[in-house]
């Protein structure tokens, strides 16, 4: 894990962000990292344009904390680290698409490709429960089971990732796609992707990390230097 000073600078930046690309707004939304043993978590009721490093708080899976209270959302922030080894930070926000989805409860289809960088076939709408209570923690993870993302009914989203960046730019994904399911639906429901079809796409998108390594399509799928 990075030094804790370098990672409570990181979250003030990563939630600024979220307010800049638009995917949050005010004091909503919350941002947790975590530690070696433990967790950072985003402040209660804090204007990220506000927050500095110093107020970021340090809690314990045991529910206790050091410093400011801690966000109203702490228990699924805990409870979704405790769980999900594979990833170390999670991010919630009240983004406008995705949130209109949830208000809707309506799981968003493999009506294109993308959907599977959640890592499944759907992402899912978790059932609504009050902000804050152990319940909406309970309900989040079964919709985040299999997956990296998810809507909570009548609140918003939650995306994972392995760090800040990985999390912030799936949120933002996440929106993207709400936003163009929403218009889709404008014109009735959209033809589904097959099971079968998701599975190489989510391989796919396994196999080349995103652009970062070569496909398996073959060697006329890599790109060459230009000769000279």
């Amino acid at each position: 894990m990075a030094d804790q000073a370098v990672l409570r600078k990181e979250m003030v930046d990563i939630c600024r962000r979220m307010n800049t690309s638009g995917i949050n707004q005010g004091t909503a939304g919350n941002l947790s990292v975590r530690l070696d043993k433990g967790f950072l978590i985003t402040p209660s009721g804090m204007p990220y344009d506000n927050m500095s490093p110093d107020d970021i708080v340090e809690m314990d899976f045991d529910g206790t904390y050091v410093g400011r209270r801690p966000s109203s959302e702490w228990r699924f922030h805990r409870d979704i680290l405790k769980a999900r080894t594979d990833i170390n930070v999670v991010l919630h926000c009240h983004s406008m698409f995705a949130t209109t989805l949830a208000v809707h409860h309506k799981t968003i289809p493999s009506f294109h490709y993308m959907t599977g960088v959640a890592g499944g076939t759907t992402i899912r709408c978790a059932e609504y429960a009050t902000f804050g209570t152990q319940a909406l923690s309970d309900n989040a993870i079964v919709a985040l089971q299999g997956r990296k993302a998810c809507l909570l009914g009548q609140h918003g989203q939650i995306s994972l990732g392995k760090n800040m960046e990985a999390a912030l730019w799936l949120a933002i994904e996440v929106e993207t796609l709400s936003k163009m399911y929403t218009h889709a639906l404008m014109l009735g429901e959209p033809p589904i992707l097959s099971d079968e079809e998701m599975e190489r796409v989510i391989g796919q998108m396994n196999r080349m990390s995103y652009g970062l390594a070569p496909d398996a399509e073959g060697t006329n799928d890599v790109a060459r230097p230009r000769s000279a």
